[in-house]
């Protein structure tokens, strides 16, 4: 089965809770949209929670947040093929795999594109504090340039979206004020997958950051629900 979940910020008990309620294996697969911060410490730091997290009866597909490093960006990570995509994968933890933004992923027959990144509104509180903060958090122009060229392949179609923050359209306003408060936001992203999302046809579009569980037309916000990727195919009729 497949699963999808909102952000976690390295705080796994709830995953857990979730693998043994409902007696997941190795074959079921977990999509967590983003700010995982499983890459959020360093190599040395992060391998206890890597290792704990890999022998979970559970598979992990992370779209990349804001709260995390790129894996592109960390030696210890290979591309390799899977379900007719790329990831990237450290070898010592195969079952944590890194969605590559702009790849399509085969899921049981749904096709799903992955774009990650988004703009942390904690920056200025991290540096300040001398708190880890990177600088290719958002998706720079080359990844743009990747996600729509593969959109240009597909003819605009697509099933199912995986992103960490959403088309500025559907920010959830009431949340986006608490959230954000009088900061001044870069929301770059949030503008281009407005850009995306006019020109898509698409089935559903699943999204983390916001810290919100909440349906807006098609789109799905996610945060500590858990939701099956199934139960969407099966409403319409399949894909």
């Amino acid at each position: 089965m497949i699963f999808l979940t909102g952000d976690t910020h390295g705080n796994f008990a709830r995953i857990i809770d979730f693998t043994k309620k409902h007696n997941t294996t190795k074959d079921d697969l977990l999509i967590m949209l983003g700010d995982v911060a499983i890459n959020y410490l360093g190599k040395i730091d992060d391998a206890p929670c890597k290792h704990h997290l890999n022998k979970l009866p559970i598979t992990f597909l992370c779209i990349h947040g804001n709260h995390e490093m790129r894996p592109e960006s960390l030696p210890e990570y290979k591309e390799i093929e899977w379900n007719e995509g790329l990831v990237y994968m450290e070898p010592k933890y195969p079952f944590l795999l890194f969605a590559k933004d702009g790849e399509v992923y085969n899921l049981n027959g749904t096709r799903c594109i992955a774009i990650g990144g988004a703009y942390s509104i904690d920056k200025f509180h991290r540096l300040m504090r001398g708190l880890e903060w990177w600088k290719d958090e958002q998706p720079s122009a080359e990844i743009k340039q990747r996600v729509e060229k593969k959109l240009d392949s597909l003819n605009w179609t697509i099933d199912v979206v995986l992103s960490h923050t959403a088309p500025m359209k559907y920010e959830p306003h009431k949340v986006s004020l608490e959230i954000y408060g009088g900061f001044k936001i870069d929301k770059s992203t949030e503008e281009w997958l407005n850009s995306i999302e006019d020109r898509l046809t698409y089935k559903k579009w699943y999204c983390g950051h916001f810290h919100t569980n909440k349906i807006i037309d098609k789109m799905r916000f996610l945060y500590k629900d858990f939701v099956e990727l199934y139960e969407y195919t099966e409403r319409t009729g399949g894909l």
